[in-house]
């Protein structure tokens, strides 16, 4: 090994050993209000290091991962609430569902690429509500099924003991969606730094390359969706857990939308940037709505941030000029300022 490797490798150790810290002791920085929201925060980063392994490895754009956390996040519910199942246990059920969803897909997804294919799964998300809505004795209607209370529903009244510490329900959240993303994610390093990681780039890169060297790019892509569906489930799970409750309005169409934005802004390809593409699409829309209570601003300014609407068109505005300026998303610049030293 390379005195530069060495460094480099000290430097990632030194890195994870920070972060891992970090994860450890922020509850007891933080309010348990914001425990809950950084919960949120790993929660939609399992989603969209799914979507990063289906678009920015195999180059298969999907709007329609919304609806693949919405099974996941029915299965739990439906687990719970009619089957008496502790929560935890339907955490790889949903992954699982979600995953079969993700392969049935995948197969007539074949035929299609580009803007048919990202068409095609956005109508998935499109309809997915009215399918939730229509199925009214399974998934509860527009009432949806709710939680709350549940004796499969783990800490979410009197908290949970872990280790001899009490935590509250938001702490264990935080705890618990946190721990299963570093399971996910060095999981999702695992297998695609080496040979699965460069048959799928090969394939996003050209079909015609790839098979030339054996790679069979329809079973490839077909894996990329079920594997990016089975993380978009896990996530699901745990929003229906996080909420307590799950109706369709609870996964919305713009969710997709939402988790493309954050892989995006994390960096397509990039297993690490989704932490900040999951931190840009939870907080953000939230500091924007606090817009008209930040006093240093002019009267009007304030009054104008008021109006019902303009936090979503500032939203809008903020991921445009994210999109302009960080092309390349967090990742990008992060190997611009390496290459730079």
């Amino acid at each position: 090994m390379t005195h530069r490797s060495r460094v480099k490798a000290v430097a990632g150790g030194g890195v994870l050993l920070a972060a891992f810290l970090t994860v450890l002791l922020l509850p007891g920085f933080v309010s348990d209000f914001r425990a809950s929201e950084l919960a949120y925060v790993a929660i939609y980063a399992i989603a969209i290091l799914g979507l990063s392994i289906v678009t920015g490895f195999s180059g298969q754009i999907s709007l329609g991962h919304g609806a693949f956390m919405a099974i996941g996040g029915y299965t739990t519910a439906i687990l719970v609430a009619d089957h008496g199942v502790t929560d935890l246990w339907t955490i790889p059920v949903a992954g699982v569902v979600s995953g079969v969803a993700g392969l049935l897909l995948g197969v007539p997804a074949l035929r299609l690429t580009g803007l048919h294919l990202a068409l095609a799964t956005f109508a998935i998300a499109v309809a997915f509500p009215s399918v939730l809505k229509k199925a009214e004795g399974v998934t509860g209607g527009s009432q949806g099924i709710n939680l709350f209370g549940v004796e499969g529903l783990t800490g979410a009244i009197a908290g949970v003991d872990v280790f001899g510490r009490h935590l509250t329900f938001n702490e264990w959240l935080y705890y618990l969606s946190w721990s299963i993303f570093a399971v996910l994610g060095v999981s999702a390093w695992l297998l695609l730094r080496g040979r699965t990681g460069r048959a799928l780039r090969a394939v996003r890169d050209s079909h015609v390359a790839a098979t030339s060297v054996g790679i069979n790019p329809a079973a490839y892509k077909t894996a990329a969706f079920g594997l990016s569906a089975f993380y978009a489930g896990v996530a699901g799970s745990l929003f229906a857990i996080a909420t307590s409750f799950v109706n369709p309005a609870t996964f919305p169409v713009a969710l997709s939308l939402t988790l493309l934005v954050g892989a995006v802004v994390g960096g397509l390809g990039s297993l690490w940037g989704v932490i900040a593409g999951a931190v840009f699409v939870q907080f953000l829309p939230i500091w924007i709505g606090k817009l008209p209570e930040i006093e240093a601003l002019p009267a009007s300014v304030r009054e104008i941030a008021n109006e019902p609407g303009i936090p979503s068109v500032a939203y809008g505005a903020a991921v445009i000029l994210v999109l302009l300026l960080l092309p390349g998303g967090a990742a990008g610049v992060v190997r611009k300022l390496r290459t730079g030293l």
